[in-house]
């Protein structure tokens, strides 16, 4: 059900989408009216969150079976301990194709009533509420001026980033995202000392119903959004292989990459930003992978020319890897929910040269006959199928491969690529399939399996190549 406003977008960013969503090639193939139906649907569903929790279990240290009925009983007894009174059956489902995939269905949006006290939040920190997360304090910017631990509130997420911290009210554009309980004074969240840390509210009427995953299962249950899930098995590294991942913070697929290798074999993390380095080293640690090794390096350098080199880390020797994967940086147009985003046109199509960077030293990088899984988290023709047709022609060495599983859409029109192109590429387009969800996913069930997941989800893109 839509009951958010569209994201908002600045007027040359939305008539650029518009464009791309409205092109020549999807004109001719399906109509003005339906084109302009799917862009207007996709505005709706972004600033929504998908109709699924899903979770990528950590099947490398215990059977399917096992994790889930550890996490049901972690969440029935976070349930019991919470602030809120209701209570709520929370079903956790197995994907019928992703062997290491559970899948919580999200309730809502549900009937709430606003309160007369009131807390306002940063957008980013709203999106994480309405994915099931309490409000951390840091992202409380307004809070009523005499506000106690224990008073009961209304949360709004401002969207538009106008609130100023620490604020006792604000009436700008906001939306109300359910209520709950204050975990701390206003004068602890925002006194003149260290910042606050930890959770400031605890959501105990959310607008959407799903489970806070805050330190549940860390090293067996690991929140991560289906696409991204799917990239991993597409990729399909085997044990005793050497694999790389070129874009690799948070670390979340490296360590699937290790895992599905049954943690035997060499996985090389890169990302240029030392802190999100440790967080790799750190997620590693946590699930008990020992073959990641990640450094702080830019990928786009990751490839040398000094044929003696002995150094065990980047840069790399032409040919080094079996497989490669290219999680690119990208104007992530995709996230979901996502109700406002401020960037301009030229930050939204910066990306498109960076990407191509990557991919020059992705193909020097990779031995023949090995691997390329190219992917991004946004919509756009320039950064996904247009980037396709570029590789394609521009390294005569690389053909398109089918993917599996192949959960999500075929690629859009719009690049020149052919039909038989088009359907060997994976494009989860939620905006397809969001007329089609409007109920809450309570009817699911274990002998139904919720295969409308595989359409709601983050609007994301895999293209898989061989190097001939």
């Amino acid at each position: 059900m839509s009951i958010f406003p569209r994201i908002s977008l600045k007027p040359e960013v939305h008539d650029h989408l518009k464009n791309v969503f409205l092109n020549k090639e999807l004109l001719a193939a399906v109509g003005h009216k339906d084109a302009e139906r799917r862009f207007q649907r996709l505005l709706v569903c972004l600033s929504h969150p998908p109709k699924y929790t899903c979770v990528r279990a950590s099947t490398h240290l215990a059977p399917l079976e096992e994790i889930r009925h550890k996490l049901a009983e972690e969440l029935k007894q976070q349930q019991m301990c919470g602030s809120s009174t209701e209570e709520v059956s929370v079903k956790i489902l197995p994907h019928p194709r992703i062997p290491d995939v559970l899948l919580l269905p999200v309730i809502g949006p549900r009937p709430v009533s606003q309160l007369s006290s009131e807390v306002v939040v940063g957008a980013q920190c709203g999106s994480a509420v309405l994915r099931g997360a309490h409000v951390f304090a840091p992202g409380i910017v307004a809070t009523p001026k005499f506000m106690k631990s224990g008073d009961v509130v209304s949360v709004f997420s401002d969207l538009e980033g106008k609130c100023t911290r620490g604020a006792n009210n604000f009436q700008g554009n906001r939306v109300f995202l359910g209520n709950g309980v204050a975990e701390m004074d206003r004068s602890s969240i925002f006194g003149p000392n260290e910042p606050a840390r930890g959770i400031g509210i605890r959501m105990a009427e959310p607008l959407y119903q799903s489970p806070s995953f805050d330190g549940v299962l860390p090293s067996l249950a690991f929140l991560q959004n289906l696409p991204s899930v799917v990239v991993g098995h597409v990729l399909g590294p085997r044990p005793g292989e050497r694999v790389l991942d070129m874009c690799a913070a948070p670390g979340g697929k490296t360590c699937h990459i290790a895992a599905l290798m049954g943690d035997q074999g060499e996985v090389v993390a890169l990302d240029r930003i030392r802190n999100k380095i440790e967080r790799i080293r750190q997620n590693a640690q946590m699930l008990h992978l020992y073959s990641i090794k990640a450094y702080c390096f830019n990928s786009t350098q990751a490839v040398s020319s000094n044929p003696s080199q002995e150094t065990e880390g980047p840069p790399f020797l032409p040919e080094s890897f079996d497989r490669v994967l290219l999680d690119a940086p990208c104007s992530g147009l995709g996230q979901r929910p996502n109700m406002a985003n401020t960037w301009s046109l030229k930050e939204i199509c910066s990306y498109q040269p960076l990407q191509r960077k990557l991919f020059h030293a992705a193909v020097k990088l990779l031995k023949r006959g090995g691997v390329l899984v190219y992917s991004t988290c946004t919509v756009t023709l320039a950064e996904n199928e247009e980037q396709v047709a570029w590789a394609l022609d521009t390294f005569p060495c690389l053909t398109l491969q089918p993917q599996e599983p192949h959960v999500g859409a075929e690629g859009m029109l719009g690049a020149g690529l052919s039909p038989e192109q088009l359907r060997l590429l994976q494009r989860f387009s939620p905006e397809l399939i969001w007329d089609q969800t409007e109920t809450d996913g309570s009817a699911e069930t274990p002998s139904t399996p919720p295969c409308k997941a595989n359409g709601d989800t983050i609007g994301f893109f895999i293209a898989k190549f061989l190097k001939n």
